[in-house]
């Protein structure tokens, strides 16, 4: 461990309840006509990307977005399905912006900056209000008023949603913002590129070096300041509920120039999730969370019990969560829900093909309030699950296991979201944020579209008031440094037809690589099984150097045109290197905490055990070259909520 960095938070003084509305109020301005002037570059098109573009755009900055979609409509973000949190007390079941902070930082067990959490939730209410103005289709009540449920790890109803379809909703709406400026002229729209290296002048983001993923050109591109909207890295596990082409090479090409990683083995493995049906399938579907609200999770008593569910009497049948858990029954936040259904199917009493999932039961559901009500509530889930498993689950439970799905860690931001190098702001699920060591359910397009609409569009011109720079066009020595070592990463993994090399696909090393993760590094993690780990993806890694590689069809090292294995290969590369730190983090937060689950710290009832006294804090990794990197620590306070034992019983 090194202590030569001082990471400094900037968080506020004085009392949570304004801090946010204090440190806005004291941000510099820039004067509309000196706006022009500043250019600044974003990464991404999901909800974060697109809505700090659309909003940045219209107070006059000029915006270049990437991203290596053929249109931003098609960001990850669209996948999002149960709903978005919010404190309006809609309900009127108690809810507030006190109650929904101090579900987040005990959600994230404790390892969430406070000062963070607080500004999540006082911001959520005018998240939903910006949404109805882009015309976003929420599910309304009978009088009109906006709907809401419940998700995991809270008591109240406060998850506002468009049926299972809420993230596509919310992302169209930022996205019609986002091409209104395109129309007006202030947004350059850039798709089909992929980023591959980050331009940084003396120590500060200018641009960025994208390859165009039809003609295989790399190109620069610079701005005054650069927001990566990149999304997170669940995909390091090969199967995940990410798009296939989600990946970590933004992030970690930006760590390897100096920005601080944090928290990287805080990894979320989603409940309900459609088991994996073909050893070769490439990802993993979601079932919303908010099945949960209605459907009850459940297991045969009876170790080997091979009958239907529908000939499994109740006396026979084991709802193991809302047994365990009398409080929130079924809506336990997921790193638990995951827990308890792994720990059962390795004891041998899970169902399906393999023992490996449990039932989600909407039958009491349905007979409850019909068939019809069930319907209009997951309608296009039911219809989801039926395409991909050909089984109704309004007749029979659905069959779900855990799997990966979001990443809590990220690269290290500021209260600021500016990270460690000066100048690149870090959004969404990019960044390591408020989630701390387990997110809530419906809080991720919470934070996005706060950082995008009301967060990065105040510190970003705060900080290019106070920090001139010289322009700094293509032909600088830094944009020309940063594609010579673009084009030799390229290179370095191209082999001319007819050689050896190659004759391995990418996606059996990327394969091998998820399945070492998963089972080390995973729901559970142990000190034999981290240590073994780091060996054995190194060992992988050095095959794929001799072995891997990717066949150039031009025989001339510049992977001209389009060339879907060698973004792959790509992509695996930094792949490899997350990997290692996510193991090395791991190992060493001696502790268990929300999703990070060590073996040898968990209580007699099979919970978490923290050790606030050693690790209340953020872990930071610096980038070292060749040298094991560097571990520092950013402490956490609290002051309005105490750390204390996180209970769901």
């Amino acid at each position: 461990m090194s202590d030569a960095m001082t990471l400094d938070p900037r968080l506020p003084d004085g009392p949570l309840s304004t801090a946010w509305q204090r440190t806005r109020d004291n941000l510099p301005l820039i004067s509309p006509s000196n706006r022009r002037h500043l250019r600044i570059l974003v990464v991404g098109s999901g909800l974060a990307g697109a809505s700090a573009a659309a909003s940045l755009a219209e107070q006059g900055y000029p915006v270049t977005l990437i991203t290596y979609h053929d249109s931003p409509r098609r960001a990850h973000s669209v996948a999002a399905q149960g709903g978005i949190n919010a404190a309006k007390n809609y309900a009127n079941d108690g809810d507030s912006v006190e109650r929904l902070f101090r579900d987040t930082v005990k959600g994230g067990d404790f390892r969430a900056r406070e000062a963070g959490c607080h500004r999540l939730a006082e911001i959520s209410g005018a998240i939903i209000d910006q949404c109805v103005a882009q015309g976003v289709p929420f599910a309304r009540e009978y009088g009109g008023t906006l709907a809401t449920r419940s998700f995991g790890g809270t008591l109240v109803s406060r998850t506002f949603y468009a049926r299972g379809q809420t993230g596509q909703q919310l992302l169209y709406g930022a996205v019609q913002a986002l091409l209104r400026q395109v129309a007006l002229g202030r947004v350059t729209l850039l798709p089909r590129r992929d980023m591959v290296e980050l331009i940084t002048v003396d120590g500060v983001a200018r641009g960025v070096v994208c390859r165009h993923l039809l003609s295989g050109e790399l190109e620069a591109h610079t701005a005054n300041a650069v927001l990566l909207a990149s999304g997170g890295y669940a995909n390091v596990y090969f199967l995940s509920t990410n798009a296939v082409k989600s990946n970590a090479s933004a992030l970690w090409r930006a760590h390897r120039k100096g920005a601080c990683f944090a928290n990287p083995c805080f990894t979320q493995i989603h409940p309900t999730c459609i088991p994996s049906g073909d050893a070769h399938q490439s990802k993993l579907t979601l079932m919303s969370e908010s099945l949960r609200n209605d459907g009850r999770v459940w297991l045969p008593a009876l170790p080997g019990d091979s009958r239907p569910p529908e000939a499994i009497p109740e006396a026979e049948r084991d709802y193991f969560l809302e047994r365990q858990y009398p409080t929130y029954g079924n809506m336990v936040p997921r790193d638990v829900a995951s827990r308890r259904a792994r720990e059962l199917c390795l004891r041998g009493r899970g169902v399906g093909p393999g023992g490996r999932s449990v039932y989600l039961d909407l039958a009491d559901a349905i007979r409850r309030e019909g068939t019809a009500v069930i319907e209009a509530r997951y309608g296009n889930l039911l219809q989801m699950y039926e395409r991909i498993t050909g089984e109704d689950p309004r007749a029979t439970p659905l069959r779900i296991y855990p799997a990966p799905h979001y990443t809590m860690g990220g690269l290290w931001v500021d209260y600021h979201l500016m990270s460690t190098i000066p100048g690149l702001f870090v959004l969404g699920e990019a960044n390591f944020s408020e989630h701390g060591a387990n997110r809530l359910g419906a809080s991720a397009l919470m934070q996005a579209l706060a950082d995008g609409t009301f967060i990065a569009p105040a510190t970003v011109p705060a900080w290019l008031a106070g920090a001139p720079q010289p322009e700094v066009g293509v032909e600088h020595p830094a944009c020309l440094e940063a594609l010579a070592a673009a084009a030799a990463r390229l290179r370095a993994l191209l082999a001319p037809a007819g050689r050896g090399r190659g004759a391995l696909p990418v996606d059996g090393f990327h394969r091998e690589l998820g399945l070492l993760m998963i089972g080390a590094c995973g729901i559970s993690r142990s000190g034999p099984g981290l240590r073994q780990a780091l060996t054995e993806v190194e060992t992988l890694r050095q095959r794929f150097a001799e072995e891997g590689g990717v066949t150039d069809p031009a025989a001339g090292g510049a992977g001209g045109g389009l060339n879907g294995e060698l973004e792959k290969a790509l992509r695996l590369v930094d792949f490899f290197g997350l990997a290692d730190l996510m193991l090395r983090d791991a190992l060493a937060r001696e502790e268990s905490c929300g999703a990070h689950f060590r073996e040898e710290h968990q209580t007699p009832e099979g919970e978490p055990r923290r050790d606030d006294a050693r690790f209340r804090h953020i872990a930071a990794w610096e980038h070292a070259g060749d040298a094991p990197p560097r571990r520092h620590v950013e402490p956490l306070t609290y002051t309005a909520l105490p750390p204390a034992a996180r209970s769901y019983r």
